[in-house]
């Protein structure tokens, strides 16, 4: 798995609250350096405690504010997966649909306490 800082959207992010990720990605920055397909990646980096749940989308613009960002894919998970350190939430191939940049966005609803890394890598293992 190759892991560019720059491909890193958060690192160890506290997530408490309703938010994005702290970085975004430029897709045209990196030109063609991988071929082949790109995977959105999440794992729980510090366990979250709660009996609620978070959803983590991964998101898409034309712009790097986000003006009028797009869904490309949403997963909500709950308790038993978010209690779990270094737990991988997800790894899934980037979809069609994608412009220039992309972006994490945790949506929280009765958990704490946790951190999640979210990255765009050019394989996944397991």
């Amino acid at each position: 798995m190759l892991l560019d800082q720059n491909a890193v959207l958060s690192e160890e992010q506290a997530v408490s609250a309703t938010a994005p990720s702290t970085q975004i990605m430029d897709l045209t920055a990196a030109g063609d350096a991988v071929p082949g397909s790109l995977f959105f990646v999440a794992r729980v980096a510090a366990a979250f405690t709660g009996e609620g749940t978070l959803k983590i989308a991964l998101q898409t613009a034309s712009d790097s504010a986000f003006t009028n960002p797009i869904e490309l894919l949403g997963a909500t998970y709950g308790a038993s997966l978010l209690g779990t350190k270094d737990q991988t939430l997800c790894a899934v191939p980037l979809p069609a649909g994608v412009k220039r940049y992309v972006r994490a966005y945790y949506t929280v609803s009765n958990v704490s306490g946790g951190k999640l890394s979210c990255f765009i890598t050019d394989g996944v293992t397991q």
